[in-house]
């Protein structure tokens, strides 16, 4: 994914319509032929359509400046002028518009399914040609009207990435090493903060069904408050259906990094606390992590807690499970959530009580 790009400001117009066109017939016999001036055509509109093969916004970088096609002038003989040609912009899935100066949601494209198109902006009608006005008192009317203009919008375009499963945690917690493993996706890895500089996705094949398993880059305290990388990259979570917390085991500080993620979370969007999630105990390849394991489960009782080593393997073949409980879990979620929308028992009523 070199060149990620996950936001930008770009200016759209759609076109003017044509203007309708003055003339009067002149054929042989006919000495006072009737006006003929034909209409002008519509401008043209400003559409978005959504590519499942695209995955960033790489694509309007370069290109700020989106201008459909003005309609054409009428013509003699009636003739109706061209259409302008659309301005087609081209997005991956998970795109949203905002106006950039409230950051108000405009349309959230993430409810368009592959191919499927929305126009934003419609351009101008074209005017109407002098045959229009032709009366029985003024029958040589020599106007004709002007095309309406087209709009002229800036926008805010920004990618929410759709994931079923986002990894979440401290940088080096083994995020990337993992969905290399799971799903033979090729993410930069070494041993240093911050390495994964963009969301990763990768697919993990579960049964008849495809999980799209996304990285998110390191989150450390203050992340939602815009230190280090979290910030820009917290949204992406929020596109995603469940949440595994990678927790390093080797680090002294361990047993404090779960309520300090979780909290990132919750003052990012209170939404995020209600998610399906699983903690995950990483690198128990190292000596000393089967008693860490066990302190951090005892502490989050709650939780459900398991232990994985990237390096050795253990806990691998156990995601076919985890997943399919997670995928349960979130469908209850999900369930929950369309009850509430409808007007039904509050979440968290439900599970206060």
């Amino acid at each position: 994914m070199r060149g990620f790009i996950d936001e930008t400001i770009i200016e759209v117009r759609s076109g003017n319509g044509g203007p309708g066109h003055v003339s009067f017939r002149r054929e042989k016999y006919v000495p006072r032929g009737g006006p003929d001036g034909g209409d002008g055509g519509k401008g043209g509109n400003v559409v978005f359509r959504v590519k499942n093969n695209l995955k960033t916004l790489s694509g309007l970088r370069y290109k700020r400046f989106f201008n459909a096609e003005n309609g054409k002038r009428g013509a003699a003989n009636k003739k109706h002028g061209r259409d302008g040609l659309d301005a087609l912009i081209e997005v991956p899935p998970g795109t949203i518009i905002k106006n950039p100066d409230t950051d108000e949601l405009i349309k959230d494209l993430t409810e368009l399914s592959h191919e499927e198109e929305w126009v934003f902006l419609k351009g101008g009608k074209g005017g109407l040609g002098n045959s229009n006005f032709a009366t029985s008192r003024k029958q040589t009317p020599h106007y004709a009207q002007p095309g309406l203009p087209g709009v002229e919008r800036k926008i805010k375009v920004e990618l929410n990435i759709i994931a079923d499963i986002g990894f979440v945690g401290y940088p080096n917690a083994g995020k990337s090493s993992l969905l290399e493993r799971l799903t033979n996706a090729h993410p930069r890895i070494a041993s240093y903060a911050f390495t994964t500089k963009i969301p990763n996705l990768g697919v993990y094949r579960l049964g008849e069904q495809d999980l799209i398993l996304a990285d998110i880059p390191g989150i450390i305290e203050g992340a939602s408050g815009g230190a280090g990388l979290g910030l820009r990259f917290l949204k992406h979570i929020s596109r995603t259906r469940g949440l595994l917390f990678l927790i390093d085991l080797t680090d002294e500080d361990y047993l404090d990094s779960f309520p300090i993620l979780l909290n990132e979370l919750k003052t990012f969007s209170s939404e995020l606390a209600s998610r399906k999630r699983v903690i995950l105990g990483t690198k128990m390849d190292v000596e000393g992590t089967e008693e860490a394991l066990k302190k951090l489960a005892e502490k989050y009782k709650d939780e459900e807690v398991v232990g994985i080593s990237v390096f050795s393997g253990k806990g691998i073949d156990g995601f076919n499970k985890l997943f399919y409980s997670m995928l349960s879990g979130i469908e209850e979620n999900e369930k929950s959530a369309d009850i509430t929308k409808s007007g039904g028992l509050d979440i968290e009523e439900k599970s206060s009580s």
